[in-house]
């Protein structure tokens, strides 16, 4: 019997108890106590094995995230799956960071637009700009643009060759849609004639394309414009058309990763010995030939630069009466003129000057009057080892390229003709915060040149008026100059994109 004291539950689960062992007997009841044990440790065993096997996927998936994010989220942890015994900051430089792409840009697809772009590198660039911004107009597809192989650089650089083409399509896909080729169903059209090519009209507007291009787009379906330089206006055109102009030239027309590698191990070497001065000596071989400038050449000379101009049919003007182009200030500087005018406008003669151009014609005879005056002179050739510009070799596009890289960086740039990388370096500086450009007004500056000679200067006259003539005329903010229906005599959109460079606490003044 149970005691008073102990509860009823306690005697109920007694007899319970009591009852399965007269059923079961002893024997049998020992086993199932047993099988229940095991059971228990069982569920426990696989509880801790699967808490044990999650542990460790979550562990390894946090070690994978941290060597993707690991500038932001595991700064500093050390990585279990990586034995480089590089430093860690090296290894974390070298992270691309995470790129947000925006959002694309859905439009009912019009056709597809082709494009050839002719001339150098900063002509063909100017013209990609142009030609994005009109299949953004007509709501087309563009294909990614060909570049010149033909002209007198004879340069066999695609597109990918000498920029970022996947940043290029990514970084526009919210105003155009890109793509590198045709469609396969497309490009049997192309393959079989079923499509228009044709030149469009110089300095047309907007307009031009919406109501004469499009048509033929429409009808086509696919058109090819193979010749793009300076084929949308400088001026009159939407605000939201400028802008774009920009945007493709600042941000989405990036180089090559080498290209650009390259050019910042130049700008370092440049900067460890102090500021430097770029100077776009275009004093080039075809240059001479195409502008027929020949002052200071002998009669060998000015025959094999007639016979290159004759040799080359696009170059359209054959007669040129070299002195009077001169005077006219149509003529790049020479090598003794330039180091006059640098002189004169109170350049250091110990800096840093860094030569962005081909082979001077000449060679080290008519660069020598320069190098007297200025004894830093330096080039990418100088400052780099052969290894370094192998690949580039034969690809003047891409040495440009690099040139461009390290005119945009210097402290000074100082072009000494007013051709296309001049004009478009101006323009980039003016956007990188109106870095200094000085723009020499050459024909004021040739006449000075010859009182000089002539005795008609002193010397503290020549370099007083040279001084006061170029004091404004350093890519300070202005304006454009517009001359209606002289679009080549105006102001060059790409050498000062005012409608992208506004300064909110300064208003623009007009020239």
């Amino acid at each position: 019997m149970c005691r008073v004291e102990e509860t009823s539950g306690k005697c109920d689960y007694k007899k319970q108890w009591e009852m399965k062992m007269k059923i079961f007997g002893e024997g049998k009841m020992e086993k199932l106590k047993i099988s229940m044990v095991s059971r228990s440790k069982m569920k426990l065993w696989m509880i801790r094995a699967i808490t044990t096997i999650f542990l460790w996927t979550c562990f390894a998936q946090l070690m994978t995230l941290g060597e993707m994010f690991r500038p932001r989220l595991l700064k500093g942890w050390p990585s279990c799956f990586n034995h480089s015994e590089l430093p860690l900051v090296a290894e974390l430089s070298s992270i691309p960071p995470k790129v947000i792409l925006p959002p694309k840009r859905l439009y009912n697809n019009n056709g597809y637009l082709m494009v050839s772009c002719n001339g150098g590198l900063n002509q063909m660039r100017a013209a990609i700009c142009d030609m994005v911004a009109i299949a953004r107009y007509l709501n087309v597809t563009l294909i990614v643009p060909e570049l010149d192989k033909t002209s007198f650089w004879n340069d066999a650089s695609e597109f990918q060759d000498i920029f970022d083409v996947d940043h290029f399509i990514t970084s526009l896909r919210d105003e155009v849609r890109i793509l590198k080729e045709l469609p396969p169903r497309v490009q049997q059209r192309v393959d079989q004639g079923m499509f228009l090519s044709m030149q469009p009209i110089s300095w047309s507007d907007i307009s031009y394309y919406a109501h004469q291009i499009l048509p033929l787009v429409q009808k086509h379906k696919v058109v090819q414009l193979n010749k793009t330089d300076a084929r949308l206006a400088n001026n009159e055109q939407s605000l939201e058309i400028q802008k774009l102009r920009c945007r493709v030239n600042f941000n989405a027309l990036r180089f090559t990763s080498q290209i650009e590698e390259l050019g910042r191990r130049v700008v370092k070497i440049l900067r460890e010995k102090g500021p430097f001065l770029v100077l776009h000596l275009r004093y080039e071989m075809d240059m001479l030939a195409f502008s027929g400038c020949t002052h200071d050449c002998n009669n060998e000379e000015e025959e094999e630069l007639t016979r290159m101009r004759y040799a080359y049919p696009w170059w359209k003007e054959k007669v040129i009466n070299s002195e009077m182009k001169r005077k006219e200030g149509l003529c790049p500087l020479t090598p003794e003129e330039t180091a006059l005018v640098l002189k004169a406008l109170g350049i250091d003669r110990n800096v840093q000057i860094y030569i962005a151009a081909g082979e001077i014609y000449g060679g080290e005879r008519r660069i020598a009057p320069l190098a007297e005056d200025f004894p830093n002179l330096v080039r990418k050739e100088t400052l780099l080892e052969p290894s370094d510009l192998k690949f580039f070799q034969n690809h003047s596009s891409q040495m440009a390229a690099l040139d461009y890289l390290v005119s945009l960086e210097s402290d000074i740039f100082v072009p000494t003709y007013d051709g296309n990388m001049a004009k478009v370096v101006e323009g980039h500086r003016r956007f990188l915060g109106f870095k200094k450009t000085i723009l020499l007004e050459r024909k004021l500056l040739v006449n000075l040149i010859d009182q000089y000679h002539n005795g008609l200067l002193s010397w503290d006259e020549f370099s007083s008026t040279m001084k006061e003539v170029h004091a404004d005329r350093v890519g300070s903010p202005k304006k454009r100059t517009v001359i209606p229906d002289r679009p080549k005599e105006e102001d060059y959109f790409y050498s000062n994109p005012h409608e992208c460079l506004q300064l909110l606490d300064e208003p623009l003044i007009s020239t």
